[in-house]
C-alpha cells in the first residue's frame, strides 16, 4: 500500500505563484519518477511535469519556463513551484509515483488532487 499525500493548493491571482507539495509513503521499495498532472472540468488529465530519480525533467509546453518540479529522494517528495500563474492553468493537480514494491511488483498511483484555481 503507498500513500500519496498532496498540499499547497489554492486560490491565487493570475501573475501569482503557489508550490504543490507530494510526499508518498507506504511500501516503496524504488521510485523511478514522480510527477505531476492536472485535469480541468471537462478536459482529460493531462501531464504538467515530471522528475526521474536521477532529476531529469520533462515538462508540458504550456509550462516550460515558468513551472519547475524538484525532488527530494531521502523524504520520497516531490515539488511543484507554479510562478506567473494563468487562469488557464486552473485545475485540479494530481501526484503520480511510478516504480517498484518491495516485492519487486510496479507501482503507480496517483494523489488525491488539490484544486488550484487562478482568478483574472
Amino acid at each position: 500500500q503507498v500513500q500519496l499525500v498532496e498540499s499547497g493548493g489554492g486560490l491565487v491571482q493570475a501573475g501569482g505563484s503557489l508550490r504543490l507539495s507530494c510526499a508518498a509513503s507506504g511500501s516503496i521499495f524504488r521510485i523511478n519518477a514522480m510527477g505531476w498532472y492536472r485535469q480541468a472540468p471537462g478536459d482529460q488529465r493531462e501531464l504538467v511535469a515530471t522528475i526521474t530519480s536521477g532529476g531529469r525533467t520533462n515538462y508540458a509546453d504550456s509550462v516550460k519556463g515558468r513551472f519547475t518540479i524538484s525532488r527530494d529522494n531521502a523524504k520520497n517528495t516531490v515539488y511543484l513551484q507554479m510562478n506567473s500563474l494563468k487562469p488557464e492553468d486552473t485545475a485540479v493537480y494530481y501526484c503520480n509515483l511510478e516504480g517498484q514494491d518491495d516485492t519487486g511488483g510496479p507501482l503507480w498511483y496517483w494523489g488525491q488532487g488539490t484544486q488550484v484555481t487562478v482568478s483574472s
